[in-house]
């Protein structure tokens, strides 16, 4: 887990967000999935999908449905544009592209990104701040009791608690990336990772 990586999409989406930008991308890995996925599951995000370089199609989009995986994305990507698109080479060569890059392989790996929806409103982003609380030279584990008093609003350790209506702590533990208050209902601790509000 590189909490380097972790720091630049935090300071990446909060940026993103107070620029107004309405889709971002950033690195495709196992955390930066997870805590993109609790951060729609908590309302910060509109959409999390996976895709290549360029944009995903405004189609999908709309749908929030996440990209299957590899072994489905032709069958999943040609179904979703037959309807749509007429019977021309144009559009099959334009479809065997969008597959291309939707299929997973070992010379692609690398150029995964995941794609974001923000969200705003009454013109105001959603996602206004987010910030690591661990960081690289200083990681902060702390146990389910220390963290029950942290979604109470109390300090514990070096952690301020959470006091604003709507702010997340996320967590890593042996179960995954939860949010805080899940920590305490499953009376699992762990480390320390970002906080949003």
């Amino acid at each position: 887990m590189s909490l380097v990586n972790l720091s630049h999409v935090c300071s990446h989406l909060q940026n993103a967000s107070k620029a107004r930008l309405g889709l971002t991308s950033i690195p495709s890995t196992k955390l930066h999935l997870s805590i993109c996925l609790n951060l729609q599951k908590q309302g910060f995000l509109s959409t999390v999908l996976r895709g290549g370089r360029s944009p995903p199609d405004t189609s999908t989009l709309h749908t929030g449905d996440p990209l299957p995986a590899a072994s489905s994305a032709d069958s999943y990507l040609r179904a979703a544009h037959q309807g749509s698109s007429s019977n021309s080479a144009d559009d099959d060569a334009h479809l065997d592209a969008v597959v291309e890059e939707a299929t997973v392989t070992q010379e692609n790996v690398a150029t995964r990104r995941l794609w974001l929806g923000l969200k705003y409103w009454n013109n105001l982003p959603v996602l206004s701040e987010m910030r690591m609380v661990s960081k690289p030279k200083q990681r902060i584990s702390l146990t389910y009791p220390e963290i029950g008093r942290i979604v109470r609003g109390r300090e514990a350790g070096y952690v301020k608690g959470l006091t604003r209506p709507g702010e997340c702590l996320f967590v890593s533990t042996d179960r995954g990336v939860l949010e805080a208050r899940e920590c305490v209902e499953r009376k699992i601790g762990g480390m320390m990772l970002c906080r949003v509000n």
